[in-house]
């Protein structure tokens, strides 16, 4: 296969992705309690019935929103992420966005929050790519990660038929081979 015509395309986990929405539910659920019955959950933790209804209420919002992110990718047939020439185009979450020229990336490194490990791709014009969501939930997700990372643009294994460590490596060396 010649240089022009390279295209790795790395499928999303159904098998993952049917996890993380089994979770959701669980989470949501959990939610559903807080707030149908708060007190139920007062503990020597947490004495306050407000505090686990407010827990509640961030719950179901939250894995809520995660859920029917998860759900529309399960469905979906796609490749979660398409490595090319040209960049990435990332389809593997729910804020995914889109198509990353590697033209636009500086620099490529790696985030971790907690136990959770982020590719981070840093690029010359944030701004671009956050105004170019049209869901209000992605720009402000983008956003949020924008402010804590340094560049809107994140990608994880979590839904991919890829370890971490491969993806990492797979994206780094495209992004040098196209800098040569």
């Amino acid at each position: 296969m010649t240089q022009k015509e390279q295209q790795i395309e790395i499928p999303l986990s159904k098998k993952k992705l049917a996890l993380m929405l089994i979770g959701s539910v669980v989470f949501v659920t959990l939610g559903f309690l807080f707030v149908i019955t708060p007190t139920s959950f007062i503990s020597p933790y947490c004495h306050s019935a407000t505090k686990i209804f407010i827990s509640g209420l961030a719950s179901i919002l939250f894995f809520g929103l995660c859920g029917i992110s998860i759900a529309r990718k399960i469905t979906v047939n796609k490749p979660g992420l398409i490595i090319n020439n040209n960049g990435l185009i990332d389809n593997s979450s729910g804020v995914a966005a889109g198509q990353i020229l590697w033209a636009d990336i500086d620099n490529i490194s790696i985030f971790k929050i907690r136990r959770q490990k982020l590719i981070i791709l840093h690029v010359k014009n944030p701004q671009i790519y956050i105004d170019k969501q049209t869901s209000i939930f992605k720009r402000k997700a983008m956003t949020i990660n924008y402010k804590i990372c340094g560049t809107p643009l994140s990608i994880t294994s979590n839904g991919l038929k890829i370890s971490f460590d491969e993806l990492f490596k797979t994206i780094t060396d495209n992004f040098n081979a196209s800098k040569q």
